[in-house]
């Protein structure tokens, strides 16, 4: 029997465009709304990889949450362990720890959500910062969460 396929949303041509533009301008050093330039290394081409993200900080810990599903940047995240985020001159290089447990994730996405649902909740399929507790701990497994930890 096959493995189901990891949830994960492609953005629109318009999407893609957008986010682009978010991300050359967090790397011009304009940030909205506490964008950032995410920067990974390719896990096959060995290439540094750049998108936006919206870093998250949840009880005095900084999260990289994945909205869209298991996309390539949380599988280069994975491979390479780290990466860099970019707003303007400022560069944090940091590594990551995924979480794993669902009642950990879902407190996070809960609060990511209160933060950012206006611009992600069309990737959790109907799941908002105010459902219940069962149904975030049943989405986390479609939604990537990393914690960050800033090398000094």
């Amino acid at each position: 029997m096959n493995a189901p396929t990891p949830y994960y949303v492609q953005g629109s041509p318009l999407g893609i465009r957008f986010n682009a533009l978010l991300g050359k301008l967090a790397r011009l050093g304009v940030s909205l709304a506490g964008t950032a330039e995410l920067s990974v290394r390719g896990r096959k081409s060995g290439q540094m990889q750049r998108i936006p993200v919206n870093p998250h900080t949840y009880e005095g810990a900084q999260y990289l949450v994945s909205a869209r599903g298991h996309s390539q940047w949380v599988r280069n995240m994975r491979a390479a362990g780290g990466g860099e985020l970019r707003v303007g001159r400022k560069v944090r290089a940091f590594t990551v720890t995924e979480l794993t447990d669902p009642v950990e994730k879902a407190a996070v996405l809960r609060a990511y959500l209160e933060k950012w649902g206006w611009e992600v909740n069309r990737f959790f399929q109907g799941v908002t910062a105010k459902s219940p507790d069962a149904e975030l701990q049943t989405a986390a497994a479609d939604h990537p969460v990393f914690r960050i930890t800033v090398a000094h």
